[in-house]
């Protein structure tokens, strides 16, 4: 017999971690995974991404059918907004979801280890006050959420996205600290739900990291849909009182202080990595100046035998990029080749329209060597007309001398859809004579990135 109680352990069953598990017994390793949730799936499931799509999808049918929208199509109808109802099909969704993870952990014979893990040397763990000693240990912690220094989340008032998906009433005036991705989103929800919704970033455009053409146009769709935002701007306090929230800015250059007066206040700053309470130092571990645990190409740590992967380690946070070095670790672990090509992480905004973008942006392109940009509006594209969405483009970035496609940046209502064609063109190495010269059905939304390819060599049909 084996001194191991495992042959893997992995701490953590958010998108990285689970599919790390199910995979590593997929593989005939002895397999566990320590969580201390009530459900599994990490934030992504319970607090993350599906719930806030949840109430994206459901706010978006009714703003339709509330701003005279559907009534342009002929349908017309009166409308009565039912939150309670709202938030319960939000929660029956992530039922479903983190109860279809506990039963692949039973098919896959994946023993869920209940509570805490923390080290107590470089092959053992304890969970629950048990010990537990595995040959390999995948840490897979995820990330929680960015405090304001001096600002205090009640999850009331002041709240982080998992307190913005549970407020049980539209808040009158909602201030977004932060123009990222989460705040765009849960901003959305709420403007749509009939909140004034102020955004306060502190850099000059919305969305940091993405293409900068992107971001400017996504400035002009929100302003036109009706969310203020405070750009160059940076909140400097926040106080609560009676149950409302008083928000003091000023200009990020330095400037005269303003007061923002908000029903709720919803800080998304970003995420941090969660190693706190892991004693990694028991294990021979120790994190990088951004908190991160860092690793090798195969997702090998410093030491021996523990492994790392998720918003733990460098590079986007995002479920998808968990998930697939998820399975990449489990593999290596197998002693198969497991891979993650990083330079093609998509990352995709919620919002309506939504925004996506594969590879690298004009500018970082430009800053390489000479590009060549293919551009096709949705406006003249014939699935978005006949859908009343004609905001948003798509953009093609090509090398100049090899017409190799270097990046692809969408607007559209499919945005999150379209964009998995371009990552896997890419993947492939495609020029963008590849996708020009590429049948697509007609009439999709995808036809736009036929004709932004074909725009790279200024061909294309439709413009």
């Amino acid at each position: 017999m084996s001194d191991y109680d495992f042959d893997v352990i992995v701490i953590g069953a958010g998108p990285g971690g689970y599919v790390a598990a199910i995979r590593a017994a997929q593989l005939g390793l002895r397999t566990s995974c320590a969580e201390s949730r009530e459900t599994l799936g990490g934030t992504c499931l319970n607090v993350g991404c599906i719930p806030s799509k949840a109430m994206l999808h459901a706010s978006e049918l009714y703003d339709e059918a509330a701003s005279g929208k559907l009534a342009k199509l002929g349908i017309k109808a009166t409308v009565e907004l039912d939150l309670d109802t709202m938030h319960g099909q939000r929660r029956d969704a992530v039922k479903g979801l983190t109860g279809g993870i506990e039963y692949l952990f039973k098919k896959n014979k994946v023993e869920w280890l209940k509570g805490l893990a923390a080290f107590t040397g470089k092959d053992s763990i304890t969970v629950g006050g048990k010990s537990y000693r595995a040959k390999n240990i995948v840490i897979a912690t995820g990330s929680s959420v960015t405090p304001l220094p001096g600002v205090e989340i009640d999850e009331k008032v002041v709240v982080s996205s998992t307190g913005a998906l549970e407020l049980a009433k539209v808040p009158d005036h909602l201030v977004v600290i932060g123009g990222g991705v989460i705040g765009l989103e849960l901003g959305s929800v709420w403007k749509r739900l009939g909140a004034k919704v102020t955004v306060v970033e502190y850099l000059d455009q919305l969305l940091p990291g993405m293409d900068g053409e992107i971001r400017k146009e996504a400035a002009k769709i929100f302003k036109k849909q009706g969310l203020e935002l405070r750009l160059s701007t940076k909140v400097t306090g926040v106080t609560v009182k009676g149950g409302k929230a008083t928000v003091t800015v000023e200009p990020a250059a330095g400037g005269a202080a303003e007061t923002l007066e908000a029903d709720a206040v919803l800080v998304s700053i970003g995420r941090r990595p969660n190693t706190d309470g892991l004693a990694l130092e028991l294990a021979g571990l120790t994190t990088n100046k951004r908190g991160q645990i860092e690793i090798d190409h195969d997702f090998r740590t410093a030491i021996p035998g523990i492994w790392a992967v998720g918003d733990v380690v460098p590079g986007p946070m995002l479920a998808h990029k968990a998930e697939d070095e998820g399975i990449a670790v489990a593999e290596n672990i197998a002693g198969l080749t497991g891979i993650v090509n990083h330079d093609l992480i998509p990352g995709v905004v919620y919002t309506m329209p939504e925004i996506a973008g594969i590879g690298l942006t004009e500018e970082d392109a430009k800053a390489r060597g000479e590009v060549k940009v293919g551009k096709f509006p949705m406006m003249a594209n014939s699935r978005a007309k006949t859908n009343h969405e004609p905001d948003g483009f798509v953009k093609v970035i090509a090398d100049a001398k090899t017409d190799k496609v270097l990046g692809v940046h969408i607007i559209a209502s499919v945005a999150g859809t379209m964009i998995a064609q371009a990552v896997q063109a890419m993947e492939f190495g495609a020029t963008s004579e590849d996708i020009a010269y590429t049948c697509h059905a007609h009439p999709t939304h995808s036809e736009a990135i036929k004709e932004a390819a074909m725009a790279v060599t200024g061909k294309p049909i439709h413009i």
